[in-house]
């Protein structure tokens, strides 16, 4: 994993004060709450609230046509059709709809595009489909907005359209009986950040005569499920629905939900963090790797063996996904291997012939995270026709970055941080080009992968007691994620492998208070600490349940050696990277021969350096810079007195005396003296 930028948040400790006070909540909480912007008495009050406050559908624009279009075609026994889309949001949005529809009367069935064959949202070829099965009215779900086009066709063939969506809005909005999102200006919401499922859910509770609460007992559960899969922000009315919907999850599910749980666990409590960790992902994988309808129906089928099969089923197109995620990393990472300049740039952008377009995505999230940098991973088809998906950190916008290249590109979509793109296979490497461009011209400093820490902690207040009073900040979600917390300074006394070697168990003491810690996905034979070394530690802190006991469990986001200077860091890889891209050198850049004896002596002693470019750096930055560590190192195995294989240094017996300064690599910076 790439070095993080560790960022703590800030609050007034005063107004933290003010408000435990006020309602009675544990300072400490109070405190975390201040430091996410929740500092008002009304924010405070709504966040801890345990009251079910739903904002009226009539606050959405075009809410009073939408619901007399759908009674009107209920009334006439006119065909409906739901369009949905392929994802968990599009799916859990197309069964809230579907499933109410039919309890109303309505002659309704739905259509989901094929993500392979048609992509996402409205299209000519569907549209002729549903008009051959004699629809009168076409509604989407999650999709529609920018359905210009396809909009004038429906009513060409003497359909109507409405359009539920909540993807941002256009110039032109589509021509429809009503287009309800809300993004639209016109709308009365202080709040907007709904998924599809949850304007969806808002359009049923306009159309039914029926008391809220029941449409919440019945639906709740698929709008928190579509809440979270699409990771919009869990706060206002989004908090709402995935703390309701958990309690029908855990307490009343439906059938699907039941199978769901009959696989993971049936007795545990679920949290926000399991659904979109253990179901969400399957949901999802149905629709990357064969189609959504699957989904569609293990949710909505009442049958609970019938559920169990569909579950299996999502189960195994999930290990197809993950195997086929596998295979596309395992081809980047020879390609990097062979040509490490693909990483070097500010921007990286690889293809592939046959990458799985609904996996693209997936695989650029993990090059994001370990090399902390805008990723944009591209598919070509037998057609070379290549589509690529982009994963991006905060700070730079990876879609107005891709827009930056319009002429390179078919077309492209998306938001800051992900993006989708198509273009010819011929223009990749121009493409390539003027995405670097750009990423020079408009930033001096790539802006760092982060970690936002909420407060640093003190070992002796990890305890049952302080996870209790966390489950306040409960569901965690985009905008409301898992507390984090920083432990300065801890020994490392002991390391131990966890399943069979690909995670660890460290322990860990600070005035004598000893804690053990959970580092996930990082192999035994890789960690880069020893015992003895003083760490700081980013972590989560949860409870977990064995044997019927329940004990406290502590898991390390990320790792550090103590004292680690993260501005020096990032400011001077960032000088590195610049001469790989320019060329241009200064004399800070050049490793001394005291620079260049001190890092030898180091691998000597260490019989060569296993771990990394970036961790070596954290143990001689002493000694030396981030470019005065490389060029060292680069001249070493020009060389031959060390081997370099991707970053694993290995020592070779040297059989004569060598003069680094002669070596191309050291040439190449133009020495100044």
């Amino acid at each position: 994993m790439a070095h993080r930028k560790w960022v703590l948040r800030e609050a007034d400790k005063n107004r933290a004060n003010d408000l435990s006070e006020k309602f009675n909540i544990d300072p400490f909480i109070a405190f975390l709450l201040v430091a996410r912007g929740i500092d008002s008495d009304i924010a405070f009050s709504e966040f801890v609230s345990e009251s079910v406050k739903l904002v009226s559908p009539f606050d959405f624009t075009d809410m009073e046509k939408a619901v007399q279009t759908v009674k009107n075609a209920i009334r006439n026994n006119e065909k409906i059709c739901i369009f949905g889309d392929y994802d968990c949001d599009g799916v859990t949005s197309t069964a809230i709809m579907l499933s109410f529809l039919k309890k109303e009367g309505a002659k309704v069935f739905h259509y989901i595009p094929n993500r392979e064959g048609e992509g996402y949202g409205l299209n000519f070829n569907a549209i002729d489909e549903i008009k051959s099965k004699n629809a009168s009215l076409i509604i989407t779900v999650d999709n529609g907005i920018s359905a210009i086009e396809e909009a004038q066709y429906i009513y060409s063939l003497g359909m109507k359209l409405l359009v539920t969506d909540h993807h941002q809005v256009g110039s032109e909005l589509p021509r429809a009986e009503a287009v309800i999102n809300p993004h639209r200006t016109e709308n009365n919401l202080d709040f907007r950040d709904y998924c599809g499922a949850g304007v969806a859910f808002k359009l049923i509770c306009a159309v039914s005569d029926e008391d809220a609460g029941k449409l919440v007992d019945e639906y709740i559960d698929l709008v928190a499920i579509g809440t979270i899969g699409d990771v919009v922000p869990l706060t206002n009315e989004n908090r709402v629905f995935v703390r309701e919907g958990l309690k029908k999850i855990n307490f009343n599910p439906r059938s699907a939900v039941k199978a769901f749980k009959a696989v993971n666990s049936s007795d545990k409590v679920y949290t926000a963090n399991d659904i979109a960790f253990q179901l969400c992902p399957k949901i999802n994988a149905v629709g990357r790797m064969s189609h959504a309808n699957t989904a569609l129906e293990f949710l909505l089928s009442e049958n609970y063996n019938e559920c169990c099969e569909y579950f299996n089923k999502l189960i195994s197109e999930n290990s197809n996904r993950q195997a086929e995620e596998k295979a596309i990393l395992s081809d980047i990472a020879k390609k990097i291997e062979q040509d490490e300049s693909l990483v070097n740039k500010r921007v990286i952008v690889i293809s592939g012939e046959g990458y799985h377009h609904g996996v693209v995505g997936i695989v650029a999230s993990h090059i994001v995270e370990k090399y902390a940098k805008p990723t944009i991973i591209i598919g070509i088809d037998e057609n070379n026709v290549a589509r690529g998906s982009a994963r991006s950190v905060e700070g730079f916008n990876i879609f107005e970055a891709i827009g930056a290249c319009s002429e390179d590109i078919i077309q492209f979509g998306g938001h800051p941080l992900a993006a989708g793109v198509t273009l010819e296979k011929e223009k990749i490497e121009l493409f390539t080009k003027h995405i670097n461009e750009y990423a020079f011209s408009n930033f001096e400093i790539m802006p760092p992968l982060k970690l936002t820490v909420d407060c640093k902690l003190s070992p002796f207040y990890l305890s049952i007691d302080f996870v209790d009073n966390l489950k306040i900040l409960e569901p965690y979600g985009a905008s409301n994620p898992q507390a984090v917390f920083a432990i300065e300074r801890m020994k490392l006394i002991n390391v131990s492998p966890m399943s069979e070697g690909k995670h660890i168990k460290l322990e860990l003491e600070k005035k004598g208070r000893i804690i053990k810690v959970v580092k996930f996905s990082s192999p035994y034979d890789e960690f880069p600490f020893f015992r003895g070394d003083y760490l700081d530690l980013a972590l989560k802190i949860t409870d977990n349940y064995f044997n019927s006991r329940r004990y406290l469990s502590v898991q390390a986001l990320d790792i550090r050696l103590s004292g680690s200077d993260d501005e020096r860091y990032f400011a001077e890889k960032n000088k590195y990277e610049l001469f790989l891209q320019t060329g241009k050198a200064d004399k800070s850049l050049y490793p001394s021969r005291d620079v260049c004896a001190g890092i030898y002596r180091f691998l000597s002693k260490n019989n060569g350096y296993k771990f990394g470019f970036d961790n070596l750096y954290f143990r001689i930055n002493s000694i030396a810079s981030y470019a005065q560590m490389m060029f060292a190192i680069k001249a070493f195995d020009e060389t031959e007195i060390i081997s370099i294989e991707g970053e694993k240094i290995t020592l070779n017996k040297v059989q004569k005396k060598v003069n680094l300064e002669e070596t191309a690599v050291l040439k190449s910076l133009g020495r100044v003296k």
